[in-house]
């Protein structure tokens, strides 16, 4: 589509942009607050989930890089469903990547307002949980709709601040560690692992396997990235290594200090768990720097869930699956200021629920099925157009539907449900409209 369009994107995001957009979409909600959740489901068998996850991490980002490299538009998965397999596929991956995006967002919010209240010494409570998540929710709403410069410019900010916390995170907690700590009363790391079943370990590995999937931003902003063919391969590529290092290491520090039980009721009590975990270190401003960091990485991963969100609305709204009003590009502020403001909508409403394991466990769900379909349209490549061999995309697909049934019964049922309510949505509206001039619909 060519940039003179009206609904057309900017290309403004480099290299660098992108993997700073990548690790903005990561290192937030993942390490700072799903780590306790999958704790508390496998115990010490966190660490072996955080490595499962990240092999089928790598699985999916290849998929991803490969389809975004040869079809670099908006919409993600989206679009490549729609070209490569069929349109109704393409929906349903749009409909998950909504669902499981706004969940994952509100989930953020609320592990933000958590940080912020207990850093501060606040009460901490449900109510106000959900208030401080609310206005986080608007703020970031209105900085994106403002347009993408001003938007990367403060990731860029949030992503150092939080990358320098969880240094202090490792040095911190490896010396305490080494000094005894609370390790001595747990347990050998190799024995507490093998409590994990297998059933709770495949569990965790779907939660964990969510907090690695913001590498998804970089494909979904195919539209606005220079030299797409070759930097969206590398930016995902580069922003999986470092994630990958930051969550294994995190994750070991955690539980080698003092323990997963006491990792995964931090995160139950306070939302909080690195910042509770980080008291036990010793130094009295550890936590609090703990605790800053958390703050600018949650908000950083609203900010670009926001972005991308939004973007997967502008490509549904071009294609008739949405209302055609979504998909207005703002002349001066080169965002598509209605999509951002529906976005910031649904993620307020799904902010009420107030239990963030609720709604990352959801996530969880939703992101695998989309992922899902990412593999099954990489598959449809063509030959010409393919980067990696088909293997890489087989085994992303089977892990991804198979992790996506082990997370709760009435997590998964609410998940289908949802994506039989979406192809209802979109029967409705395209009784309701005819096609539009250059809309493609089966």
């Amino acid at each position: 589509m060519s940039t003179s369009h009206p609904s057309a994107l900017p290309r403004v995001v480099g290299l660098s942009g992108a993997v700073w957009l990548g690790l903005g979409s990561i290192l937030g909600t993942g390490v700072f607050v799903s780590l306790g959740i999958a704790a508390g489901v496998a115990g010490d068998g966190i660490v072996v989930a955080v490595g499962l996850a990240a092999l089928v991490a790598t699985a999916n980002g290849l998929s991803s890089a490969q389809l975004a490299a040869a079809h670099p538009v908006s919409g993600g998965t989206y679009e490549y469903g729609r070209r490569f397999v069929h349109p109704s596929v393409g929906f349903a991956a749009g409909w998950m990547f909504l669902a499981a995006k706004s969940a994952s967002a509100a989930t953020a919010a609320l592990g933000f307002a958590g940080y912020l209240l207990h850093t501060a010494d606040l009460t901490d409570d449900v109510r106000a949980r959900i208030a401080v998540a609310l206005g986080l929710v608007l703020v970031l709403t209105l900085l994106v709709a403002g347009g993408l410069r001003r938007s990367n410019a403060v990731n860029v900010v949030i992503v150092s601040t939080t990358l320098l916390a969880l240094a202090a995170f490792v040095a911190f907690g490896v010396a305490f560690a080494g000094s005894g700590g609370m390790a001595a009363a747990v347990g050998p790391p190799a024995a507490r692992v093998a409590l994990a079943s297998p059933g709770a370990l495949l569990h965790a590995t779907a939660l964990m396997f969510v907090a690695y999937t913001g590498y998804g931003r970089i494909a979904t902003l195919g539209e606005e990235v220079r030299e797409p063919a070759r930097t969206i391969p590398m930016a995902v590529v580069v922003t999986l290594a470092v994630t990958m290092v930051l969550y294994v290491s995190v994750a070991s520090t955690a539980v080698a200090a003092v323990g997963a039980e006491a990792f995964a009721a931090a995160t139950a009590q306070a939302a909080a768990p690195l910042e509770v975990v980080a008291r036990s270190f010793g130094p009295r401003a550890l936590p609090v720097f703990i605790g800053l960091g958390a703050i600018s990485a949650m908000a950083g991963v609203l900010l670009n869930l926001v972005l991308g969100l939004s973007r997967v609305v502008l490509a549904m709204a071009r294609q008739g699956d949405v209302p055609d009003g979504l998909g207005r590009v703002d002349p001066d502020r080169g965002s598509p200021t209605r999509a951002v403001g529906l976005v910031g909508l649904i993620i307020a409403l799904l902010v009420l629920v107030g239990d963030l394991r609720v709604t990352w466990s959801f996530s969880a769900f939703t992101v695998l099925v989309y992922y899902g379909i990412t593999n099954l349209a990489a598959l449809r490549l063509p030959a010409a157009d393919r980067r990696f061999p088909r293997w890489i995309a087989v085994c992303g697909l089977t892990s991804c539907f198979g992790l996506a049934f082990f997370v709760p019964r009435p997590i998964w049922a609410a998940g289908l449900g949802l994506l039989v309510a979406g192809f209802g949505v979109r029967a409705v509206l395209r009784r309701a409209a005819p096609p539009g001039p250059g809309v493609e619909r089966p």
